[in-house]
């Protein structure tokens, strides 16, 4: 019998291990397990790929802490079929806790680490995504790709063209057809590569196009999606993306504390009762957060020539906070009705 299966079988409470810290790795992890006392009863700093699973099962359920990287989700769902409670929190947040009283860093000190940030009351976890949602952002993750590599197309374009000395403006479409013209006028291998980048850029946005056609469809046919939908600044690509994401957002409190898990507001800086206000904190999903800006600056441009209460809202804010400040006001905003959109089941009614 190994040592996990005496410490199961014997039952003593000063050998069964309550909290756990797996170190994840691609083949090789570590794990540190302590007893409701705090005691070390289960350090093993090498253990396989295919042997954590079955160490873990021979476990009392427990609550397992473990860093939100590649492959995080999949041994959450994983380890909650065994009867385990899993919690990812972000590894930034487990930096402070391998720094004390550990020299340097390894696995060993950081499955220690983890073990003993996921005890600590206001930790903040990461909400556990379910397989359905990771194929829907599998979908997301492709199309910005496709996006990102497109605007990388763009810039060389305009690089390669400046060395010529003809300047395009950054607009993609005029682009598209000032690059055509221009291109004539350079010499015959410059045209070419110029005319190869054109052609590949097509082809990238007929891929963005074939993404966004899949990722609507699936929103359509979310009745959470289409709620959200409802919210102006919010369309299929957001929608989708945020319910993926938090699911039903019960994993926040608030609407305040999904806004601040996306790194929508601002940082505060305080001493001796006087608290600063600065720069918003960038924390989080910095895809949904890009997603949510660009909604912003799509509602506020067209905010001047509506008469709703948030249109109005919106541009008094502009005129107050300056252009900047307003975006991720109704980012911030966006955010927060789409929390009580999908944790109350309410539907959004614009006053």
């Amino acid at each position: 019998m190994n040592k996990v299966s005496t410490l199961t079988a014997n039952g003593n409470a000063e050998n069964v291990p309550v909290t756990i810290g797996i170190d994840l790795a691609k083949n090789v992890f570590a794990i540190h397990g302590v007893n409701r006392f705090g005691k070390p009863v289960l350090v093993k700093p090498n253990v396989r790929r295919d042997q954590l699973l079955e160490l873990m099962a021979q476990l009392p359920p427990c609550v397992v802490g473990m860093e939100a990287c590649s492959g995080a989700h999949h041994w959450a769902r994983e380890l909650t079929g065994l009867g385990h409670t899993p919690r990812l929190m972000a590894p930034k947040f487990v930096i402070p806790y391998r720094m004390q009283g550990k020299r340097g860093k390894n696995d060993a000190n950081d499955a220690a680490a983890i073990c003993e940030a996921v005890t600590r009351p206001a930790m903040r976890f990461v909400p556990i995504k379910s397989i359905d949602a990771q194929a829907i952002l599998t979908l997301h993750r492709v199309r910005h790709g496709f996006v990102e590599e497109r605007t990388a197309i763009i810039n060389r374009i305009r690089g390669l063209m400046s060395e010529f000395g003809v300047i395009l403006p950054q607009r993609a479409e005029v682009i598209r057809k000032q690059a055509q013209l221009a291109a004539e006028r350079l010499p015959g291998w410059a045209a070419s590569a110029v005319y190869d980048l054109l052609a590949h850029m097509v082809t990238l946005d007929m891929r963005v196009a074939e993404y966004d056609e899949h990722i609507k469809r699936m929103a359509h046919a979310d009745e959470r999606c289409k709620r959200l939908m409802a919210l102006p600044g919010i369309a299929h690509v957001t929608a989708s993306a945020l319910v993926a994401s938090i699911s039903n957002g019960h994993d926040f409190k608030n609407g305040r504390q999904l806004a601040a898990w996306l790194g929508l507001v601002p940082g505060q800086y305080g001493s001796g009762g006087k608290v600063k206000l600065g720069h918003i904190t960038k924390a989080g999903d910095r895809y949904l957060r890009t997603l949510l800006i660009l909604g912003a600056r799509a509602m506020l441009a067209n905010a001047a020539r509506k008469s709703d209460h948030i249109s109005r809202w919106a541009v008094a804010l502009q005129a107050r906070a300056g252009y900047g400040k307003a975006l991720v006001a109704i980012a911030a905003k966006n955010a927060r009705i789409a929390w009580a959109l999908l944790a109350k089941g309410e539907t959004f009614k614009p006053a």
